[in-house]
């Protein structure tokens, strides 16, 4: 290369037009606005799908609660059935002559009678314990009462008539029962008692010495 020649010198960058620039921020911002409107239509439709599947597993807890809570109704209704043949069989052994009882069949019977009740238990059949305890309506049905109990509010079994079972927690029989007061409430005729016997020195049959 000889001293007086020069380099080329380099072209001008071409100058972008402003009405390129202008255009090119318009679509970037209209592209914003649709990412946005975009992102708001997802949120909108993934908050209800959520809803919707809330709803749908709610429905299906509550559904499957009232098919559970129909089949223990029919179920119980069945028990309750079956729980008058468990009357008629411990009837039946209570007017047994104490003569029969030791007959090889009579025990068959009472075996046959054992193993219903123990398999109505293990599929929910529970008595319910009443004697002594304090008298529930909910659990107890009242067709006796004892004396001076008119008026009582706190009143308790003093006998079981006819027993009442829960089938799963629930009462499918009250306790026929007989109520009375609390011992502690049973006014008291010892000293009264005392009052009215009259002084002896002896037995009645014991005859007196002349």
């Amino acid at each position: 290369m000889s001293p007086d020649s020069q380099p080329p010198e380099s072209a001008p960058a071409a100058a972008i037009p402003d009405t390129d620039v202008t255009a090119t921020q318009a679509k970037i911002a209209e592209l914003e606005q649709e990412l946005a409107t975009a992102r708001e239509r997802a949120d909108r439709f993934h908050s209800n799908w959520q809803r919707s599947a809330a709803d749908f597993q709610n429905w299906k807890r509550r559904t499957d609660l009232e098919k559970t809570e129909l089949s223990r109704q029919a179920e119980g209704a069945m028990t309750l059935d079956l729980v008058r043949v468990l009357d008629d069989f411990e009837r039946a052994f209570m007017a047994l002559p104490p003569e029969l009882r030791s007959f090889t069949w009579i025990e068959g019977v009472y075996m046959i009678g054992q193993k219903l009740y123990a398999l109505l238990q293990a599929r929910g059949l529970t008595p319910i314990e009443a004697m002594g305890a304090d008298f529930d309506p909910y659990q107890h049905e009242a067709v006796l009462r004892e004396d001076g109990t008119e008026g009582s509010e706190n009143l308790v079994v003093v006998q079981e008539l006819q027993r009442g079972y829960r089938f799963h927690e629930r009462v499918i029989r009250p306790t026929m029962v007989k109520v009375g007061l609390p011992e502690a409430e049973v006014p008291s005729t010892d000293s009264n008692d005392e009052a009215a016997k009259p002084e002896t020195t002896g037995t009645p049959d014991e005859p007196v010495a002349s």
